[in-house]
């Protein structure tokens, strides 16, 4: 008789979907259901972990500072506003007593000056003088004209960015006195008396950073005499409405 040739092998028990720890046969549905859960889990907190990284997650209001990913710079870095040297400039106009350091407009901006701009045409708006269109104009071209009255009279050059942004600064007195126009107006003496200190001020600041600047002690009347036409002109807008 010839011997089955099945028979070297040896004999296995056959075990669907048991606990049996064969080589031959997988492990049990209960198991492989549990190995596949695990490494679901195990996945699905990988991908949240990146996810989380990823998106920094945080109140919007953290955009404006840098509690996102390390070593990011914040929004107002990537803009180049800095609030410190804003208020150490609004502060400089606001005191028209202090020393001028001549290194203030190093690091010029317009930042500041946009919002000041922003706030005298508001105020004159909410005065019942909607004249923002001439804000604007008188502010284009006085700027323009200033720089290059100064860039004639100086050795040391200034660009056109920088005397505006001395120029935008130093319309915050005359800010002020639009803010008291929307309570009480200033088409009366008192107003007009206002308004004449607020030019002197605007204009002993502008001409005051402008010489420390440039280093034109020797000129001050000279950059102070069109630099308190322009003020002027800023006054007469806030006191006056233009008729169209």
């Amino acid at each position: 008789m010839q011997p089955n040739s099945y028979s070297s092998y040896p004999q296995q028990p056959l075990a669907f979907f048991g606990t049996s720890s064969s080589p031959y046969y997988p492990p049990s549905r209960s198991s492989l259901e549990g190995n596949m859960a695990s490494s679901s889990y195990a996945s699905g907190s990988m991908s949240g972990n990146r996810l989380g990284v990823m998106t920094g997650e945080g109140r919007w209001w953290e955009a404006f500072g840098t509690g996102g990913f390390e070593g990011e710079p914040s929004l107002m870095e990537e803009l180049e506003i800095n609030p410190s040297h804003i208020l150490q400039k609004s502060l400089t106009v606001l005191n028209p007593l202090s020393k001028v350091d001549q290194h203030i407009m190093d690091d010029a901006d317009l930042a500041g000056p946009l919002v000041f701009c922003l706030a005298f045409a508001f105020f004159l708006l909410l005065s019942g003088k909607p004249q923002f269109s001439y804000i604007y104009g008188v502010a284009l071209l006085g700027t323009t004209a200033i720089y290059l009255l100064l860039n004639v009279m100086s050795d040391i050059p200034i660009d056109a960015y920088r005397t505006a942004s001395v120029l935008g600064y130093c319309l915050l007195p005359m800010v002020g006195v639009g803010g008291i126009g929307m309570g009480v107006g200033i088409d009366h003496p008192l107003g007009y008396l206002l308004s004449v200190g607020s030019i002197v001020w605007c204009t002993h600041s502008a001409s005051g950073i402008f010489v420390a600047v440039l280093r034109m002690d020797r000129q001050r009347l000279l950059v102070a005499y069109p630099v308190g036409l322009l003020y002027g002109c800023f006054a007469l807008l806030s006191i006056f409405t233009v008729k169209k």
